[in-house]
């Protein structure tokens, strides 16, 4: 994911939950849909500083070594800076770039 074309608003916003339920029809399955990729977002997020944070990990235990790395500092600014996952979500959701399917539903049909 490349953090610096996201669009997503890093404030909350009040919204209208039954226009953006409209493409499920049901509000709960649109929670739990904007809810799973959240969670996807997160992780991701997670893994790419983890990645990033980890050329700088010290795996001594020597205590008197304290020092600040300031390319450590930028870049966990930058990960602070971004919306939150949700807001993401609910981003990506509002302009249709999510997709989801529900097997039960499919089962239904045939």
């Amino acid at each position: 994911m490349d953090y610096k074309k996201i669009t997503a608003s890093t404030n909350t916003e009040t919204r209208n939950i039954l226009e953006l339920s409209k493409p499920t029809g049901n509000v709960y399955e649109m929670v739990v849909i904007i809810g799973k990729r959240a969670n996807q977002i997160a992780a991701e997020m997670k893994r790419d500083l983890d990645s990033k944070l980890e050329e700088f990990a010290s795996y001594t235990d020597n205590l008197e070594e304290v020092f600040e790395n300031h390319e450590q500092i930028e870049i966990s600014r930058f990960y602070e800076k971004l919306p939150k996952p949700t807001l993401i979500a609910i981003d990506e959701w509002e302009k249709g770039e999510i997709y989801w399917r529900n097997p039960a539903k499919e089962k239904e049909l045939f």
